[in-house]
């Protein structure tokens, strides 16, 4: 499976590339993202909601699971840390079928219900604001996109 990689210096750098990454999603993308506790994906998704022309703050729905965002493509922008049961049906296809896009923040700990085909996002920490981005892309549509974003 082929990977892309971006560093970064600071969070707003992360931001930025997340944004860039926007402007080439479509209704029904779905990308999962991995990263220990801090690691900035929270960051990322609201780099990713500006590119999407929302206005709304961005925040982690670590407690409701989904939050929902309208712009220019609506984001349902979830959180399963807390999932007890990974086969729990809480209508996640609904969202990954739907017209917007999704992020799915832990995403491995509902791999099951994950669609096949997605952008997976590690972000890991290099130093303190350092990150390594590694995207691993499943499908064509996915290969594509990385394509586009790093061409």
């Amino acid at each position: 499976m082929q990977q892309y990689e971006y560093k970064t210096k600071n969070s707003e750098e992360t931001a930025q590339f997340a944004e860039k990454l926007a402007r080439f999603l479509k209704p029904g993308d779905v990308i999962a993202l991995e990263g220990d506790l801090g690691a900035g994906k929270t960051t990322f998704t609201k780099g990713l909601a500006k590119g999407l022309e929302i206005k709304r703050t961005v925040n982690s729905p670590t407690f409701t699971i989904i939050k929902e965002y309208r712009g220019r493509l609506p984001l349902y922008h979830m959180d399963v840390y807390r999932v007890a049961d990974s086969m729990e049906d809480l209508g996640f296809d609904e969202y990954f079928e739907g017209d917007g896009v999704t992020v799915v923040e832990w995403a491995h700990l509902i791999e099951e219900q994950l669609p096949e085909e997605l952008l997976t996002i590690f972000i890991y920490r290099v130093e303190e604001d350092n990150r390594r981005l590694v995207l691993e892309p499943k499908g064509e549509r996915y290969q594509q996109l990385c394509k586009e974003i790093f061409s």
